[in-house]
């Protein structure tokens, strides 16, 4: 039975409140300054300086402005490490907006095709509520950039740079999710007036037709064919002939993109670990690479990142970055806000309880480049974020080891550093993987 807040209830809660030690002192200080700036804590700026024992050298950092791609800038920037020095490139980058362009114009086919698959279900219907809540963003997962590269190869950034509305992608994620919407309902009622198959696949087509349309009026027309033009550091020109976008990833980049595993920490009830999971509709490429995801516990997760970054290559990851975090500093870590203490109050919930109850999920991929061991055990890892040289130390952050416990849930390591016994695991569950509910949180894009 319901019970309403009475006067007594006010009453006790206010003397309750009057006990508590210098209870005035902090209301004054969090009443003019805030809960974070009151509960900041001083001493993870010292513990938190960037020196690694293991640290890979990368340059200068991307900046994905106001856009929600970085998950693209954080797996180009894996690939880019190796190939600028290779070429002996400075400030080298690949371009995202092209991935972007072919990842918008893949997730409104992706969307078209599953409004088809579940017309047949009602308005309401959880799933049909899921996939018209956002028929394309711009977040997405390390899965699905490799989907995009598979099918259409890289290029450089100056082939294919940046434009108004890669760099601030709201008015055209706006739009274009507007048209969709308008499209799904075309499409649902083809299906309701018992269409033929021909007749709403011409429909569809007429619908990607505009969607090309549009995203080539706002991001520009991907190259099919370029010549590369660039000079290096030693002051000596390049010219490269011909080239297409995918003859340029073979020749220059040539990760075998089927070695790279996603691996994530989700320590709850429903996933136990050393066991490969998908997710019900994630993904972008229809017919292209699934999203696949192999659950380790945090110890063989971490173990696995080091091995990767003593081996001098560096890790994509994902992660909840809003979560205790101090974004001007570049500081993750735990014990940067003491915010249950200053409010008198325990805030403290396990990794598997914020997952479970909707606390926490990643929402930002970001590069590992480093790592301080301290006999043997990791103490702190360098990050290489994608939001331009003015936060943190010229765009680097330091995490935590604690930090990295609680809020890091996913990383992509070469399979080659993997135990027989995982890469059995592997192989065993690649076309059979548990299908996770398309809410599930391992399923959420980093933007």
């Amino acid at each position: 039975m319901s019970k309403e807040i009475t006067s007594a209830n006010i009453e006790k809660f206010a003397q309750d409140f009057a006990e508590l030690p210098k209870s005035n002192a902090t209301a004054n200080a969090v009443a003019h300054n805030g809960i974070l700036a009151s509960s900041r804590n001083i001493a993870a700026d010292v513990a938190m300086t960037p020196n690694f024992s293991v640290e890979i050298q990368t340059g200068d950092v991307a900046n994905q402005k106001q856009s929600g791609r970085c998950w693209m800038f954080a797996a180009l920037n894996t690939m880019r490490h190796p190939l600028q020095d290779q070429l002996k490139l400075k400030g080298f980058e690949l371009s995202q907006n092209y991935t972007n362009f072919w990842d918008k114009f893949e997730k409104s086919n992706w969307f078209l095709e599953h409004v088809i698959a579940t017309a047949d279900l009602p308005l309401g219907d959880r799933k049909v509520d899921f996939l018209l809540a956002t028929p394309q963003q711009d977040g997405g997962q390390w899965d699905m950039l490799c989907a995009l590269i598979e099918k259409y190869g890289l290029v450089p950034k100056d082939v294919m740079p940046e434009t108004y509305n890669s760099s601030k992608s709201s008015e055209l994620n706006t739009t274009l999710n507007t048209k969709l919407r308008k499209d799904a309902v075309e499409l649902r009622q083809l299906v309701a007036d018992k269409a033929t198959a021909d007749a709403i696949a011409a429909a569809k087509d007429k619908m990607l037709n505009e969607v090309y349309r549009i995203l080539v009026f706002t991001l520009g027309k991907p190259p099919v064919q370029f010549d590369w033009e660039y000079t290096d550091s030693d002051k000596v020109y390049h010219r490269e002939a011909g080239l297409t976008p995918k003859s340029f990833y073979e020749k220059f980049v040539g990760l075998d993109l089927e070695d790279h595993i996603s691996l994530i920490n989700s320590p709850t009830a429903d996933k136990p670990f050393n066991h490969v999971y998908t997710v019900d509709l994630l993904g972008n490429v229809v017919g292209g690479r699934q999203v696949r995801h192999l659950n380790l516990s945090i110890d063989d997760f971490k173990a696995l990142t080091i091995k990767q970054l003593q081996a001098g290559e560096t890790v994509w990851f994902g992660s909840d970055v809003g979560k205790i975090s101090d974004r001007q500093a570049g500081i993750l870590d735990t014990e940067v806000y003491q915010t249950g203490e200053t409010l008198d109050v325990d805030l403290s919930m396990t990794k598997a309880e914020r997952l479970d109850h909707g606390e926490s999920l990643m929402t930002h991929a970001m590069v590992i480049t480093g790592v301080d061991l301290v006999n043997g055990q990791p103490t702190k890892w360098k990050v290489e974020n994608s939001w331009g040289d003015k936060p943190g130390f010229k765009g680097y952050f330091v995490m935590s080891d604690t930090w990295f416990d609680q809020f890091v849930y996913q990383v992509v390591i070469d399979k080659k550093f993997l135990s027989a016994d995982l890469q059995k695991v592997i192989a065993d569950e690649h076309d059979n993987p548990t299908v996770l509910k398309p809410w599930d949180p391992m399923g959420a894009l980093a933007l």
